[in-house]
């Protein structure tokens, strides 16, 4: 049984949603519904829409601009859910006005702003997350803690699809749009973070809709495994399917059967056994091979909604003055990836090396 937080030493933090469009609405019903925060105010400008929302969600105040609302409300907190390309000017504002900030993917439209959001916090002494919600999934949170006790040995290779028939958006290309999702959880999952060697970005645009709708990313790790990512905007079926093969066990996630989310395999080759033989003209690694054919099972999950275990993760952090498993740093990451695929594709799918990871780090 769950027992709720003792308001009178803890008490709520208070929180505006800025941004009453797509997403607000999740984040400001999930704020609304936490124990651990006060719903305070809805901003945005288009007021009939803030107003509508705030019916839904316990009337809040109504706030037509940020101005407005860091001008007459007492708030500890807010949540942006807005265009990326205005996520910087308001978070610094906000960080700048001594409150913590979550922010709905991406970070930021450039890691030069993202870097910038970083520090701001870091020298406010304010905390600085990313909604990266499939990473407060518990299929998600399963596999960070199966990678961490190595049960699937070595990670051999990634393969991630995210591939729908859906919405073209009309401000950026396919990976900009469905990747973060599948990069923020190879951050969150493997230990260490998402730390490629260079990044390898193929594009298609059949509708001469002038970006790229069919996407895919090749990412070679530091241990000699390759991550590969699949984004479609044009595909009949929906898939959100990931694999990750180690040299003890294969996982699957599919994220679209709810009975079965999580498929481990306990089957593969048995890289341990292979033999080395010689012949007149070579050695030849591997000319047999041992496979393994072992069990499947699937783990037990856990039923809640990512978003509410989002922003009591926030709440933890503020209250803890230490960095969220999304916070800046892990945000940086991915925005720099989604910038390497942008620098592949304009250069003719020339893979980018990444140069800039102690930079990021420094950052953070």
């Amino acid at each position: 049984m769950s027992i709720a937080p003792d308001t009178s030493i803890n008490p709520a933090l208070r929180v505006a949603v800025v941004g009453a469009g797509y997403w607000g609405p999740n984040l400001a019903r999930n704020f609304a519904m936490s124990s651990e925060w006060e719903l305070v105010a809805i901003c945005d400008m288009d007021l009939e829409r803030a107003r509508a929302l705030a019916r839904k969600t316990g009337e809040p105040a109504v706030a037509g601009s940020l101005d407005e609302l860091l001008a007459n409300h007492d708030i500890d907190a807010i949540a942006i859910a807005t265009p990326a390309r205005t996520h910087y000017a308001i978070a610094m504002q906000a960080i700048a006005a001594g409150k913590h900030v979550v922010v709905e993917k991406p970070l930021a439209d450039n890691s030069v702003h993202g870097r910038e959001m970083v520090q701001a916090a870091a020298g406010a002494g304010t905390i600085l997350m990313a909604d990266h919600t499939y990473c407060y999934t518990p299929a998600a949170l399963k596999i960070r803690d199966l990678l961490a006790d190595g049960e699937l040995g070595e990670i051999l290779y990634i393969d991630s699809t995210r591939i729908n028939l859906g919405l073209v958006q009309p401000d950026v290309d396919v990976f900009w749009d469905l990747a973060p999702h599948d990069l923020s959880i190879l951050d969150f999952v493997l230990p260490g973070g998402l730390r490629p060697l260079s990044v390898t970005a193929q594009g298609a645009d059949p509708l001469q809709a002038g970006k790229s709708c069919i996407g895919y990313l090749s990412m070679p790790l530091d241990n000699g495994a390759l991550a590969h990512v699949n984004v479609n905007w044009l595909s009949p079926t929906k898939i959100r399917q990931m694999v990750i093969g180690g040299s003890k066990k294969t996982l699957i996630w599919d994220d679209l059967n709810p009975q079965q989310r999580l498929s481990i395999f306990d089957r593969g080759v048995d890289l341990d056994r292979q033999e080395m033989i010689r012949t007149d003209t070579e050695d030849r690694k591997g000319a047999t091979i041992s496979y393994r054919l072992g069990d499947t099972w699937s783990p037990a999950l856990s039923e809640f909604e990512p978003l509410g275990l989002m922003v009591s993760q926030f709440a933890a952090s503020i209250r803890g003055n230490k960095p969220a498993p999304t916070d800046g740093a892990s945000a940086l990451r991915v925005l720099r990836v989604l910038e390497d695929a942008s620098a592949s594709l304009a250069n003719g799918s020339a893979p980018q090396f990444n140069t800039e990871t102690s930079a990021m780090e420094n950052a953070s």
